[in-house]
């Protein structure tokens, strides 16, 4: 449907291909006319700076026979290497839209006036309140004779409003129900006493200790509490979330992706778009009070035909939200159970190591003013994992 020539709003699970499903018929046409100049051909609005960076390299990726050049226009990146980029008279630009606006309104010679295609993705996501001026104010910047690719994982009412303002007659396409997983995903969850939960995150994690993880969070603390005391307790874990660094936040994904390390704790910033390759087991450590937000964390494994795991775990105060989950999905999540002695005991390492972890971050509490939330971690990490080579090899030695 996207090679008819028509405008395309598409509802499909994340891991469902959607990149290509609009990569592929924009590299197509300017494959067809590589004689006229298509500098400026398409622009593509991502939510996240970690998804536009993804994008641009896919597209990169299924253009490099074609001499396909692509920039990104995101935050906490310099201004000046973007201003340069563009400088090159880019084919596809890729941006968030607070960067891209910014570029619009300031960087002398560029402009959005002849593309030819314009592609949302992330749409319900884009339509959030931090960017619905910058969305407005692109739209009046760009051709009203362009084709338009709406994707989405949800059909909410604003991206229902936004597909009638500028789209034109468009082809609809749903590749799932409107809230669903895939029957190759096994979901489970553990109801758990508040005081107990790092308990029981341990234990989960001690039976796949070879996996890929991901765990979410509700908050940035949160992140890094975990990410310290799982380290103490001598597992490889990473945190990422928004008060991270740009260069961190990559750096973290990007060890995570390189399996330097196999359990990332993240917020929901990194729940959605992120394609991360082979991840195993999802852990929702706290339920999220949006069921949609369920998910789409869910999403993150059980991609591309592989089969997955997700578990949650629910506290007495949170059995309210996932009850709500199970009737968003219209069915029931199968409990696990556990011998309570297995539980208790690891009340004492998980006290030692959150105990340690509390005083880490206390103690660095002071750098917060020069340094993004992390951004120490990361580097205590570096020198654990020096560490713990060495010390192996020493062992070997002896």
């Amino acid at each position: 449907m996207v090679f008819s020539g028509k405008d395309l709003i598409a509802l499909a699970q994340t891991g469902s291909g959607k990149t290509g499903a609009f990569a592929l018929p924009i590299l197509q046409e300017l494959l067809e006319n590589r004689d006229v100049q298509h500098s400026f051909f398409a622009c593509v609005l991502s939510p996240t700076r970690e998804l536009a960076i993804q994008i641009a390299e896919q597209f990169e990726a299924l253009g490099s026979a074609i001499g396909l050049r692509c920039s990104v226009l995101v935050g906490g990146v310099d201004r000046m290497q973007q201003v340069l980029s563009l400088g090159k008279r880019p084919h596809i630009v890729v941006g968030t839209p607070g960067r891209l606006l910014d570029h619009l309104t300031d960087t002398k010679g560029f402009s959005l006036k002849k593309i030819k295609y314009l592609v949302l993705d992330e749409a319900d996501k884009l339509l959030n309140v931090e960017f619905e001026k910058a969305l407005d104010d692109i739209l009046q910047e760009i051709p009203k004779d362009r084709r338009t690719f709406l994707f989405s994982a949800t059909m909410t009412k604003k991206v229902n409003k936004l597909q009638r303002a500028c789209l034109r007659n468009p082809v609809k396409v749903e590749a799932a129900s409107k809230y669903s997983t895939v029957d190759s995903l096994k979901q489970e969850f553990y109801f758990v006493p508040a005081d107990y939960k790092d308990c029981y995150l341990l234990h989960v994690l001690n039976e796949r200790r070879e996996s890929m993880i991901m765990i979410f969070v509700r908050t940035c603390e949160s992140t890094r509490l975990l990410a310290l005391m799982l380290r103490n307790l001598g597992l490889k874990a990473m945190s990422i979330s928004g008060q991270m660094s740009q260069d961190k936040r990559l750096g973290a994904l990007n060890r995570f992706k390189a399996k330097d390390c196999n359990i990332l704790i993240c917020t929901d910033v990194a729940s959605r778009g992120l394609d991360i390759q082979g991840v195993d087991m999802v852990i929702n450590y706290d339920i999220p009070m949006n069921s949609k937000d369920y998910v789409h964390r869910v999403g993150r494994t059980a991609r591309a035909g592989r089969s997955g795991y997700a578990v949650s775990l629910v506290n007495q105060y949170e059995a309210q939200w996932f009850v709500q989950i199970e009737q968003l999905l219209g069915k029931k999540i199968d409990q696990c159970k556990v011998d309570p002695d297995e539980i208790m005991i690891l009340k004492e390492p998980i006290s030692d190591a959150k105990r340690i972890a509390l005083t880490k971050m206390k103690d660095s509490g002071g750098h917060k003013k020069r340094r993004k939330l992390g951004d120490d971690d990361d580097e205590e990490e570096d020198r654990a994992h020096s560490k713990r080579s060495k010390s192996f090899k020493r062992s070997n030695r002896r």
